[in-house]
Order: C-alpha cells, then sequence, then structure tokens
C-alpha cells in the first residue's frame, strides 16, 4: 500500500522539477531573446538615418560598416562564450575567487585584443573591405565608419565578457540591460549627431562609438552595484600578468577556431550567392534573415544551456545537468517547430513584409521549403552548443563544427550544377544537421551528463 502512495509523490515531485527547470530556463532565456531582439532594430535606425542624408551610397556604406566589424569581432566570441561556461561552473562550486578571476581574464584579454585591434586597425580594414568588395564610392564611406568606430573596439570587447560573465552568473538581465542601454545611447547620440551637430554620415559613427564606451561605464557600474563583492577579489597586478587564465585560454582556443571555420562557410555562401546575380543574392539574404530571426530565439535557449549546465556541472550534479539537457531540448523542439509551422503557413505574407518587389518574393518562393526545413535542421545545434559551453568541452564542439564545415563544403562540390541555388541551401542544411548531430554522438559517448563532464 505505502507503495502506490509513494508513486504519486514522487510522480508529483519530478513535475515540481521539471516546472523549476522551466522557469530557470525562461529566467534566462528570454531576458536574452529580448537583447538579441533590439540588434535589428538598432540596424533598421541606422539604415534609416542613412537612408534620410540623400545619397543611395551611405546606406551601403553604414551595412558595409558594420559588416567589416562583423568579419573582425565574430573571432572573439570566445569572450562571451567561454567566460560563462567557466564562470557558470565557479557559480556552481560557489567558488567567488574563482568568479572573479573569471572576469578579470576576459576583461584583460578583451582590453589587450581591443588594443591590437587599434594598432592593427590599417590592415583590418584593408582585409575586411577586400572580403566584401564594395564600390568606390561605398568604400571611401565605409572607411570613414570604420575609422571612428575601430577606437571603441577595447569597450565592445570588453562588454562582451561582461556579458559572458553575467550569463555565468544566471543572470541575463543584467546583460540585458546593458545591451538595451547600448542600443539607446546609441540612438539618442546617432540623431543628434546627424541632425544637431550636422555631422551627416559621420554622425552614425560618433553614435555607435560613444554608445560602446557608454556601456563599459553603466557595465562597470552595474558589477559595482550587483556584485561589489568583485572589488576585494580583483587584483590589477595578476590581471596583467594573467594569472589564473590558463584554462580561459584553453577553451578560448578551441571557441576561437571553431569560429574561423562558421566564419569561412559564412563568407563562402555569401560570395557564391553575389556571384548568382542580384535577385539570387536578394533570395538568399531574406532566406538568410528568417534564420537569423529563429536563431534570436535558439539563442536564449543556448544562454539558459550554457548558465544553467555550467552550474549544475560545477556542483557535480548529474541529475539536475541531465533534465536541465532534457528540458532545453524540449524547449529548443517546440521553438522548432513553430518558426517551421510559421514559414510553412504564411510564406507570402512573410516574405512581402520584408520586401515589395514582385520577382524578389516570386523567385523567393520557389526556395521557401528550405526556411521551413532550417529550424528543425538546426535547432540541436544550437541547444548542444548552450550544453558544451556548459560543460566546457569546447573540444567537441570544435570537432562537430570541422565535421560540418566538411559536409557542407563535400556536398556542395558533390551535387551537379544545374541544382542551382539549391545546391547552396542543400549544403547549409546538411551543415546543421551535422553540427547537431555530430554533438549528440560525442554528448552521449562521452557520457557527458553522467557526472557532469567537467574538464
Amino acid at each position: 500500500m505505502q507503495n502506490y502512495i509513494k508513486i504519486p509523490i514522487y510522480a508529483y515531485l519530478c513535475v515540481m522539477k521539471l516546472q523549476m527547470r522551466d522557469r530557470e530556463i525562461l529566467n534566462i532565456a528570454l531576458p536574452a531573446v529580448v537583447a538579441n531582439i533590439t540588434i535589428p532594430l538598432l540596424g533598421l535606425l541606422d539604415v534609416a538615418i542613412a537612408g534620410h542624408l540623400g545619397e543611395a551610397q551611405f546606406i551601403g556604406a553604414v551595412s558595409v560598416g558594420a559588416m567589416m566589424f562583423n568579419l573582425i569581432y565574430w573571432n572573439f566570441g570566445f569572450l562571451r562564450m567561454g567566460t560563462s561556461g567557466l564562470t557558470a561552473q565557479a557559480y556552481g562550486r560557489g567558488n567567488r575567487a574563482e568568479q572573479a578571476h573569471v572576469l578579470q581574464s576576459a576583461i584583460t584579454i578583451g582590453a589587450m585584443i581591443g588594443l591590437a585591434v587599434i594598432v592593427l586597425q590599417v590592415p583590418l580594414r584593408w582585409l575586411a573591405l577586400w572580403c566584401i568588395g564594395p564600390s568606390p564610392r561605398v568604400t571611401q564611406l565605409a572607411q570613414q565608419y570604420f575609422n571612428i568606430c575601430v577606437w571603441g573596439a577595447p569597450a565592445l570587447l570588453m562588454m562582451m565578457g561582461v556579458k559572458g560573465w553575467l550569463i555565468g552568473m544566471q543572470d541575463s538581465r543584467s546583460a540585458m540591460k546593458i545591451s538595451i542601454g547600448v542600443n539607446v545611447v546609441n540612438i539618442i547620440v546617432s540623431l543628434s549627431a546627424v541632425y544637431f551637430l550636422q555631422l551627416g554620415f559621420v554622425g552614425i559613427a560618433v553614435g555607435t562609438l560613444s554608445a560602446e564606451w557608454c556601456g563599459l561605464i553603466y557595465s562597470a557600474w552595474l558589477l559595482r552595484h550587483k556584485h561589489g563583492w568583485l572589488g576585494g577579489k580583483l587584483q590589477l597586478k595578476q590581471a596583467l600578468r594573467l594569472r589564473h587564465a590558463g584554462r580561459f585560454f584553453k577553451v578560448s582556443g578551441d571557441i576561437f577556431v571553431r569560429s574561423f571555420l562558421l566564419m569561412l562557410v559564412t563568407l563562402f555562401f555569401i560570395s557564391v550567392g553575389a556571384k548568382s546575380g542580384d535577385v539570387v543574392l536578394a533570395v538568399n539574404a531574406l532566406v538568410m534573415q528568417l534564420f537569423t530571426l529563429f536563431s534570436y530565439f535558439m539563442d536564449g535557449i543556448a544562454f539558459a544551456g550554457e548558465a544553467l549546465v555550467g552550474k549544475y556541472a560545477g556542483r557535480r550534479d548529474g541529475f539536475g545537468l541531465r533534465a536541465s539537457v532534457r528540458r532545453l531540448f524540449a524547449w529548443g523542439t517546440g521553438i522548432a517547430v513553430v518558426f517551421a509551422l510559421c514559414y510553412l503557413a504564411f510564406p507570402h505574407q512573410i516574405f512581402g513584409a520584408l520586401t515589395n518587389s514582385p520577382q524578389v518574393i516570386a523567385t523567393t518562393m520557389q526556395f521557401h521549403w528550405w526556411c521551413v526545413a532550417i529550424p528543425p535542421a538546426g535547432m540541436a545545434a544550437f541547444v548542444w552548443d548552450g550544453v558544451f559551453i556548459g560543460l566546457t568541452r569546447t573540444r567537441g564542439m570544435l570537432a562537430a563544427v570541422a565535421m560540418a564545415f566538411a559536409t557542407f563544403f563535400v556536398i556542395y562540390f558533390a551535387m551537379p550544377s544545374s541544382m542551382g541555388n539549391n545546391r547552396l541551401w542543400l549544403a547549409f542544411v546538411c551543415y546543421l544537421l551535422a553540427r547537431g548531430l555530430s554533438q549528440t554522438v560525442l554528448y552521449f559517448a562521452n557520457r557527458y551528463g553522467r557526472v557532469g563532464g567537467v574538464q
């Protein structure tokens, strides 16, 4: 009789624990999604300001300028990802000294890389423009934009470390506040510089630069306000000597190479699309925008994975870790299904909202099945990235991306050229699938979830 009583009690406790996992996931994921959504809104405003300055080239220059920095900063994503995983594990262990050391390493390395970007700005500017290949007039304007915004590199890279640290401390709300604050300052200063100070196109770059340094100042204030104990743990001499940074470099190195491989796939994708004509280039841009929108939501789940999996790994709590992974995949699957159904049911409405060109809409409809395929194909890759970062199993992430990288190019060059643009999208979808499948095999083969899998 007692066993019959225990069964519903046990089931109730399991449900309550799952609900707790869901709350933990949403507390981290929702602020991250909100912060992500502000990014395209800011870019849209910059384009709108540029579009009212009188020359069509101003719009292109803003886009090219932003792309130049994306190419440079993409490879330094380890400042956020590596920091969040290491911090989450230190948080799980309750080790404040280790938490402070991770933050110290991240902001120090971020500052050093930022200074290096400033010193090497001429060759970096040339390389970025060479990769993008804009027209002479857009090149001239993009150089002006770059020459101003490059001075914000230390601030932006240090903020990446701070945001990663806050996510690892289970505090994505503060990271969201920093992102929103930066965007608000950017909007206010850009509008003021362009229209009140009459700086014209240069005012947009001034707004971006001002926002980055104001964001760093706000980040410092926020850390002092919410984590005042850091003052007694951070030591300048140790920071400059990069003490306690060995594990940070090990994790960051794997993420750096992984990011570089991802960047090569993206550059190849853009290059092939650009050589296929203006219409195909526009079509690929629209479909990729839908992938980007999906990624904003999945990044929230990935951030939750980094924080929660790292916390339970630090505690050596295998049950909590595995339960979190299951719920992360449940949320990821739900998001993927919703996006796939929306893309399946409303393609005309979605493409019509993005462009008013009948030719582009008609051509894009020929490829809308790839829009439907991308969410289910890419879901696992996003979730596993968060899990592996939380476990600091970055070598596994690198191996999975290397396999996906090879899959992308093998499939693209193995398919007949008669497939046209479909060949490119088939390779991209298989690349997403390969990332997710590779990490699934690595996770279960190495039993990472059994004891936390901490290096």
